[in-house]
């Protein structure tokens, strides 16, 4: 067992609750052991003790915490330092902001990609490291856009060779088709489609 548990497990529960309280005061200072309190009471359910539902539930009653921060908190504790076993000084270098913007590509990258991340987290100040994501978030956004317009091409080409027709001439014979169809019906499909469509690029990116 880690000191990092043995450190939380000697505490009662009422001593966790309150640790809790005066660590919120500093977030920034005090993100790692927050996080810690936060998941250990998450993972055993704790807050049933005080008579509460949900975690989130708990936190935004009890300390007037957000759920959202509260669950970034503790998953941030157990990706890097848990999972990752990343020293906490280091850590604590990088801090919680910079830990949130990578986050999200840490938690789905291979271990290679995972320490490149956490390498320029620790090297980039934290508005060029957002500037950056920023950047890779729009090149992602196009690469979607890119595929979808692909489909369209595929479908357009498609539908003009089976008909045989201008474009002007595919849209009044679709018009037809479509006068008198339970637009429900299609709406559903088109969404359970488009479903799909999307969970295939966020794999492909992903892979």
């Amino acid at each position: 067992m880690s000191n990092r548990n043995l450190r939380t497990e000697i505490l009662s529960p009422e001593e966790k609750f309150d640790a809790i309280r005066s660590l919120k005061l500093k977030l920034e200072e005090n993100f790692i052991a927050l996080g810690e309190l936060l998941s250990e009471i998450k993972r055993s359910k704790l807050f049933r003790q005080k008579g509460y539902e949900t975690f989130k539930d708990f936190i935004e009653a009890e300390y007037c915490l957000n759920g959202g921060l509260a669950a970034k908190l503790a998953s941030t504790f157990d990706l890097f330092i848990e999972e990752m076993d990343i020293d906490e000084a280091s850590v604590k270098e990088i801090g919680f902001d910079r830990l949130q913007m990578i986050r999200p590509y840490v938690q789905k990258a291979d271990w290679e990609t995972r320490e490149h991340w956490v390498e320029l987290a620790e090297n980039t100040p934290a508005n060029d490291l957002r500037n950056r994501i920023k950047e890779l978030r729009n090149q992602e956004k196009e690469q979607d856009k890119d595929l979808k317009q692909v489909l369209i091409e595929q479908y357009m080409e498609k539908m003009l060779s089976w008909f045989n027709c201008s474009s002007k001439e595919l849209n009044f014979k679709l018009a037809l088709f479509f006068q008198d169809a339970d637009l429900e019906s299609i709406k559903k499909t088109v969404k359970e489609r488009q479903r799909i469509f999307e969970q295939q690029i966020q794999k492909s990116q992903e892979d």
